[in-house]
């Protein structure tokens, strides 16, 4: 059952651009009621997926690293004490790399976070202010040196790919985020989706995406350069030293179980999904009631399972094991992947197999998308 454990912290300084409304600070927060509530969620959720060592805690959500020490030292004592904790678990904390926020990195730290995932995406103010972002550069490579001092292991995430963005500018970005020594780098293209700021802006003429095919070379110089400092990719867009990949996402991507607590947290265990009362005061009143803040738990099918973990294993570059789908979901390889259509991605040199296990190449991984669309049956997914 679970061997990783998500923590939603909703709560942000004031109104900003990357939460719902309803999930900003309102008047102050209640932290003994909190406390309360959020380990009521987690004493649910261990008494059904409780019974394995966990391997990872991921504190993630609004802005997570102003959570309150205590609080975060309380959650830990209680998750050891609920599942126990594997040798040498990873604890990692999302933080907004303000100053702010950096000012806690040390409490925290002492509290047992001992991994933090910090939102640079990018290293000059301008850019920052294109991305919408709060800090500005010289505060974020300040929070990076505070975290790089309190915390054991520290990653840190940057967009490329930007509109007009050549590929010297973005080597000379990237070489300089190599510089700092951090073993773990989260390295995204821009994309636009619908329904944001961004799509607003291309409708109306403010800018340009940057076109694919440049967009493709920038994916593959990325590439390129994080093999040569020792940060190859384990996935289309995490880079790590080898034993530094991020065991929180890896168990999403392998498609193993973890328990989700908090406002608006997912989960999954057993073959069933769950998700938690997005608003606070919503997720308040339901652990006040039923004892969790649970909204919704659905039982998933075989083939949706297995479509999930097809949709995400392909994302790493060890790929998926049929075999080990197969026997996990009851489902015979054969109807796990179209077998003709990897044959001939494999020939463009789009995709490899090696027995049971298959994956995308580096030359494949910037047509993701499209390739997952041909690789996993339609009837699989539509299940």
């Amino acid at each position: 059952m679970a061997r990783a454990l998500y923590i939603h912290w909703p709560f942000c300084l004031a109104k900003c651009p990357y939460c719902d409304f309803n999930s900003h600070v309102r008047g102050g927060i209640d932290v003994p009621a909190w406390r309360e509530a959020m380990l009521a969620d987690m004493r649910h959720e261990a008494g059904i997926a409780a019974n394995e060592a966990l391997d990872s805690v991921f504190f993630g959500g609004g802005t997570p690293s102003l959570m309150p020490p205590a609080l975060v030292a309380d959650l830990l004592e209680e998750a050891e004490r609920l599942w126990g904790f594997a040798p040498g678990i990873e604890i990692t904390l999302e933080a907004n790399p303000s100053s702010v926020e950096a000012a806690n990195f040390r409490d925290l730290a002492a509290a047992g976070v001992n991994r933090a995932s910090l939102g640079l995406q990018a290293l000059d103010d301008r850019t920052l202010r294109f991305l919408g972002r709060l800090h500005d550069a010289e505060e974020g490579l300040n929070a990076l040196e505070t975290a790089q001092s309190a915390f054991e292991r520290v990653s840190f995430d940057l967009i490329y790919a930007r509109p007009g963005q050549s590929a010297e500018q973005w080597a000379a970005e990237l070489e300089r985020a190599l510089g700092f020594g951090t073993g773990h780098l989260s390295l995204y293209q821009l994309t636009i989706e619908p329904g944001t700021r961004f799509a607003t802006d291309v409708r109306q003429g403010a800018f340009s995406p940057l076109d694919n095919d440049p967009a493709a070379d920038l994916f593959a110089l990325t590439r390129e350069m994080t093999e040569a400092a020792g940060l190859p990719a384990y996935e289309v867009s995490n880079h790590a030293r080898p034993g530094e990949e991020s065991r929180h996402n890896l168990a999403y991507w392998r498609y193993r179980d973890y328990a989700g607590i908090g406002p608006g947290a997912h989960g999954r265990r057993g073959g069933v999904a769950t998700l938690r009362h997005k608003k606070p005061e919503n997720w308040l009143a339901a652990v006040a009631e039923t004892g969790s803040g649970l909204k919704d738990e659905r039982s998933l099918a075989s083939r949706e399972q297995a479509s999930e973990a097809l949709l995400m294993g392909l994302r790493l570059g060890e790929g998926v094991d049929l075999a080990d789908l197969s026997r996990r979901f009851g489902i015979a390889t054969a109807d796990l992947i179209d077998r003709e259509k990897l044959a001939f991605h494999e020939r463009l040199g789009l995709a490899w197999s090696d027995g049971a296990r298959i994956g995308v190449t580096p030359h494949g991984m910037p047509l993701l998308d499209a390739l997952l669309g041909e690789l996993v049956p339609a009837a699989l997914v539509a299940a």
